[in-house]
């Protein structure tokens, strides 16, 4: 199983949080969590009093849904602006951490793990990377999986190779050596104010999460092709934005 790294240098992801804020929840990826959280708990197995780890929790929109079923949920994110929006609503069962998803120091404390857009595992890459960094992605998947309890679940979505090579925007590059998609776009802060911006993302295949999921030592149990608030059972394909990968971290003394 890999390990986790202490991590320092500001991410390149947190300037374009800042100038988001609350804005970033009018996006029409972030309508449907109901029914993202509606399919996560059954396939997670979850019931009130169960505690999650979501991982890049972004404003708290999937952490404060799962609270409210009655999930006793931890929510971190790189973004010190988003970890202020997540704790504008407050309920009992669910606190908020800022901090860099890899270098989180959980060990087996959870019943379930998430990472859901792109919120962390998927954001690592950028322009500040090294090589010697390694594999930032899969520095990240390690880490869920270790805070993970033996025998529970992870659920992470990442975007799909395949489609963004399919549907490569004019305003995309896609590095085929790396896997990442190199987008420039604008995002416009509560006042309307835009701001240029340049978004690096890394993509995935089905062969390559599960190459990671093992190394993390995981093993998968699905991986589905969604779209954000359609989490719908599919079978890999080339036409649908994400994929949605299911596994679990085995029990002592459980063969892989």
């Amino acid at each position: 199983m890999g390990g986790c790294q202490s991590v320092k240098k500001r991410h390149w992801f947190e300037e374009v949080a800042e100038h988001l804020g609350p804005t970033y929840l009018r996006y029409s990826f972030t309508y449907g969590t109901t029914q993202e959280v509606d399919v996560l708990m059954r396939i997670l197995d979850l019931n009130p009093g169960d505690s999650l780890l979501d991982v890049g929790c972004g404003p708290g929109r999937h952490a404060h849904e799962f609270a409210s079923r009655g999930v006793n949920v931890t929510g971190l994110d790189i973004s010190e602006d988003f970890i202020h929006l997540a704790n504008q609503k407050t309920s009992e069962n669910v606190s908020f951490v800022c901090g860099d998803a890899r270098d989180m120091p959980y060990v087996e404390e959870f019943d379930a793990v998430i990472s859901l857009c792109q919120g962390a595992f998927g954001l690592a890459g950028g322009p500040t990377l090294q090589k010697s960094e390694g594999d930032p992605d899969g520095v990240i998947l390690s880490c869920m999986s270790r805070a993970l309890k033996p025998g529970k679940k992870i659920a992470l979505s990442a975007f799909s190779a395949y489609f963004q090579i399919r549907y490569l925007s004019e305003n995309a590059t896609f590095n085929a050596e790396t896997g990442i998609n190199h987008e420039t776009t604008s995002v416009k802060n509560k006042e309307g104010e835009s701001m240029d911006t340049e978004l690096w993302t890394s993509c995935f295949t089905p062969r390559e999460l599960r190459l990671l999921a093992a190394n993390a030592g995981l093993e998968v149990e699905e991986i589905w092709s969604v779209d954000p608030g359609d989490y719908t059972k599919r079978v890999p394909d080339l036409d649908h934005a994400e994929y949605l990968l299911i596994a679990h971290r085995p029990n002592n003394g459980e063969k892989k």
